[in-house]
């Protein structure tokens, strides 16, 4: 396994009752492997960013322990960082920076040298490497934060909703470009809304809520388990369906 994490939990001040806390992450366990695609699913609050946060050495862990590739992430979150790329669900560039010479900045935060270009178009941008981040497009910029994230050739790579907002062209670009990463050799642990996306990417799916994983497996499997019966015209149900089944809702705005 690439990726243990055993009884994570972090907690924050009730904001309705500030003499008490609750727990954002509340003592969840996984174990990832080498080479997988790992979708975490839930509704918003669920604590799936929160989860990212802490693998990533982002957010403290309050409770629990992480080792990415044997590194302990509470002991030593700078050793962590050399080995992982993270794409958050915002982004912000300067405005006066072309994409090479973002590019290379990173690169230089990381003491590597990167051929921009190279970078580029592995996220199929090479045409704008003269360009401002702002002058690109939707999928453009969530392409372009994943080229940043591969500055330092990451072992595991963190992607938090990359899709959400984009029109269906950039959404199924960017998966192709996931699948693509992916079978270059790198793992990726994402957390999407979309379960279309979860069903499509994801060797594996932790679906959380309310700070707990409530169902792991394959996509094939957790339909067969959670949604077995034949949906509207299909033949069984999807991975919305098991969501649905599983949470007793449908995604929280």
């Amino acid at each position: 396994m690439i990726i243990n994490a055993s009884n994570l939990v972090k907690s924050y001040e009730d904001p309705k009752d500030k003499s008490k806390t609750f727990n954002a992450v509340d003592d969840i366990s996984l174990s990832i492997r080498s080479g997988e695609i790992y979708g975490i699913l839930g509704p918003n609050g669920a604590g799936k960013t929160t989860t990212l946060e802490m693998l990533e050495g982002l957010k403290d862990i309050d409770k629990g322990s992480a080792f990415i590739n044997k590194i302990d992430v509470k002991g030593n979150p700078y050793k962590v960082k050399e080995i992982i790329g993270v794409q958050l669900q915002a982004n912000e560039f300067f405005d006066n920076m072309n994409l090479a010479e973002l590019l290379n900045l990173f690169s230089a935060l990381y003491n590597k040298k990167n051929d921009p270009i190279s970078l580029l178009k592995k996220v199929n941008l090479a045409d704008k490497a003269l360009a401002n981040a702002n002058e690109l497009s939707g999928g453009q910029k969530q392409r372009f934060s994943i080229a940043c994230a591969l500055v330092n050739d990451p072992l595991v790579l963190f992607l938090d909703e990359p899709t959400t907002g984009l029109d269906p062209q950039a959404k199924r670009s960017l998966w192709d470009l996931i699948s693509d990463l992916n079978k270059a050799g790198t793992t990726i642990v994402l957390t999407t809304h979309n379960m279309e996306e979860a069903e499509y990417l994801c060797h594996r799916i932790a679906i959380m809520d309310y700070g707990k994983v409530i169902a792991e497996d394959t996509p094939k499997n957790l339909i067969l388990k959670h949604a077995p019966e034949k949906v509207k015209e299909v033949v069984q149900g999807n991975m919305e369906d098991v969501f649905i089944a599983l949470t007793g809702h449908g995604l929280r705005d």
